[in-house]
């Protein structure tokens, strides 16, 4: 081998030395708690059309159970919590490419998620609610065998009843989701138990069609906050304040706050 040859082999392997380091270094990581403090602030990524975790309210600010939540750990911080509204299957998304420090947004822990998203300790436990017009030959979830379902764009909801067969139309909000069942696009319209809860009685108090969320759920799962891999540290502080919000009663009295049902997550 020539010494001409030699120089060339090693200007390749340093050429794919550097694009490697270049590939590898592009990805980005999630802010440490130290790099929160320094900002002085963390930026939470919602979808506010799921009450009563996050609604948008006239005047253009964002309220809710999570709010309250991340509002109160922020405190603890010593840190302001910004909000950015986007849709729910850009929140993990953004999350996962450092455009924001936390995703929340009735967000469920699941082994897939957690391939890509690093969570916090579950804060409560929720359900999927099977809701219905009422007069519905559906009265449960064997009866779904067969319908088609509506459900929101990148939810649970939308993972489980791909994965179990169900006909599926999903929509970015879930005011269209519901808008589906009501004018007959869909039989039934699956979605988190609390949310379901609220929007039915909203639309109950109409005049028009009225809704039935069925007694059996579709699943039951937890709740969780979404960050990036690298803020493990912001992680473990954020999760000793949930441990104390759980047992002091705070995360169960906000929940009172919103006249919503709790169920405490069984880990705790």
């Amino acid at each position: 081998m020539t010494k001409k040859s030699i120089i060339k082999i090693m200007a390749v392997a340093v050429a794919a030395l550097t694009l490697l380091t270049a590939f590898t270094g592009c990805k980005k990581k999630g802010k440490t708690l130290a790099e929160v403090k320094a900002a002085g602030k963390l930026v939470m990524a919602t979808s506010p059309d799921f009450p009563p975790f996050e609604e948008l309210q006239s005047d253009g600010s964002i309220t809710g159970i999570e709010v309250d939540i991340m509002n109160a750990i922020c405190e603890k911080l010593g840190v302001k919590l910004e909000i950015a509204s986007v849709s729910f299957e850009s929140v993990l998304a953004g999350v996962q490419a450092s455009k924001f420090d936390v995703g929340v947004s009735g967000i469920t822990v699941t082994e897939a998620r957690k391939k890509n998203s690093l969570f916090t300790d579950p804060y409560c436990l929720a359900a999927q609610a099977i809701v219905v017009t009422e007069g519905s030959d559906i009265k449960s979830k064997a009866d779904l065998e067969g319908k088609k379902v509506s459900v929101q764009t990148a939810t649970t909801a939308e993972e489980f009843c791909l994965a179990n067969g169900y006909s599926v139309n999903a929509y970015e909000a879930n005011a269209d989701a519901m808008s589906a069942v009501l004018t007959g696009k869909v039989d039934a319209w699956v979605i988190d138990d609390l949310t379901a809860a609220e929007m039915v009685e909203s639309n109950n108090s109409g005049t028009g069609t009225k809704l039935v969320i069925l007694d059996e759920p579709m699943t039951t799962e937890p709740y969780a906050f979404a960050f990036n891999f690298g803020s493990e540290d912001l992680v473990a502080e954020i999760n000793t304040i949930i441990k104390k919000m759980l047992a002091d009663g705070t995360i169960e009295q906000l929940f009172v706050k919103y006249n919503a049902p709790y169920t405490a997550p069984s880990s705790n």
